[in-house]
């Protein structure tokens, strides 16, 4: 058994200890985005630092811990915080979560993160589902060793986001009246904000927003054949000609805004998985 199995077991081992249920959908909660949490019912909170080999949390706005519970009847398992490659995480660390869920017996992950909106047709506080990616960060959780295992050495990457998952979601956002967009995310390393140049090198490029996780969950996730879905909350409008200085706690203020509307949408979208 590899070293990561080991790890990945060890951390099952001490979950189930505290949660005995099967999750059968993982969450991924990004910045601002912490309220579907409190949705969960019969919740078991466990702080990272409790899990064996689970990084920390250093973002101010993430809370550091999963909640085990159910949504809408469904087992769930949420990350009420999680990890980027600009804390100095690797990106095995970032991913490990995602493995570990699904060792715990996840089938679909729900991934949610802030963003940059670079298409002009987007506005500050729009939801966006993820229709593809561009991976910018100029690395990838599947680099070294590959263990059988847990997924194929050259993963298919033709449907990143479950086209069914998509279609259920604008289907409910329809009924809901809840304004959607669909587009292509990009992920940079940051933590530095983009140059006007950059934003428009990256809109040339084919993207429509613009954030800094996302991806390498996706990718461990459809490595290991996890069925994965993608949204967007666009914090702000990053248009090179008419560019202005960003205030973090107003990207937060605008992701808060946002929860009411995101939450409906996910609770409803996992009620229906």
């Amino acid at each position: 058994m590899s070293e990561l199995r080991q790890q990945i077991n060890e951390a099952v081992t001490y979950i189930r200890g505290q949660h005995s249920p099967t999750p059968a959908v993982g969450i991924v909660l990004g910045t601002g985005l912490g309220e579907l949490a409190e949705k969960i019912e019969n919740a078991t909170e466990i702080p990272y630092e409790n899990i064996p080999h689970f990084p920390l949390s250093t973002v101010e706005s993430h809370a550091g811990k999963l909640i085990l519970g159910t949504i809408s009847g469904k087992q769930v398992i949420a990350m009420q915080g999680r990890f980027h490659y600009y804390e100095g995480y690797t990106m095995q660390q970032i991913t490990f979560p995602i493995r570990v869920m699904k060792f715990l017996g996840v089938e679909t992950v729900v991934i949610s993160n802030a963003c940059g909106g670079m298409n002009p047709q987007y506005r500050k506080g729009d939801l966006m589902i993820m229709d593809d990616h561009i991976n910018l960060l100029g690395d990838n959780p599947l680099i070294g060793v590959n263990d059988d295992e847990l997924g194929p050495r050259f993963p298919d990457m033709s449907e990143p986001y479950s086209r069914r998952l998509i279609a259920m979601a604008e289907e409910i956002a329809l009924e809901e009246k809840i304004r959607i967009q669909k587009g292509v995310y990009v992920a940079v390393a940051g933590p530095c904000l983009e140059t006007r140049a950059e934003y428009r090198f990256l809109r040339g490029i084919g993207a429509d927003v613009v954030g800094m996780s996302t991806i390498p969950e996706n990718i461990v996730a459809r490595h290991m054949g996890l069925e994965c879905f993608g949204i967007s909350v666009i914090t702000d409008e990053c248009f090179p000609d008419a560019l202005e200085p960003v205030d973090v706690p107003d990207i937060i203020k605008t992701a808060m805004e946002a929860q009411p509307r995101l939450t409906l949408l996910m609770q409803r979208l996992i009620e229906r998985i």
